[in-house]
């Protein structure tokens, strides 16, 4: 389909992202969910992972986590937790965290293994995108 989507990014820090994109692939709740101009409006909640936006056969990324989206016809609103380009996650750290987050699942109670999922799925995250940094 012709056209181009509006893709704006923002934290509640920052705008992260204010570009134009052929395609967006994002990770909703319940699993990721592609995007493309012409769109049928919806709104969801947003899970954790990369979302990928493609403008003219190049393909960007971004670490997300939490939040929400709006998707029009032709503009996507991303409002999130956590949202980071590659070149600004550390993968030293991101490693560490995952190694600190699989640690705790092995002996953490029933209350805290949610958050320590959670934890371990961004830093994977976060190490998935970083890597992308040198590509």
């Amino acid at each position: 389909m012709a056209g181009s989507l509006r893709l704006e990014v923002v934290t509640h820090t920052r705008r992260v992202v204010d570009t134009t994109a052929d395609e967006i692939q994002l990770p909703g709740a319940l699993g990721m969910l592609g995007v493309l101009p012409g769109h049928t409006p919806l709104l969801t909640t947003l899970g954790t992972g990369e979302l990928m936006y493609r403008t003219d056969h190049r393909e960007s990324y971004l670490a997300i986590q939490g939040g929400f989206a709006e998707v029009l016809p032709d503009r996507v609103t991303v409002l999130a937790t956590v949202a980071e380009e590659p070149g600004e996650i550390d993968l030293a750290l991101a490693e560490r965290e995952r190694e600190d987050a699989e640690a705790a699942l092995a002996s953490v109670d029933a209350a805290d293994l949610e958050r320590m999922r959670a934890k371990l799925e961004l830093a994977v995250t976060r190490i998935q995108v970083g890597r992308r940094a040198g590509s």
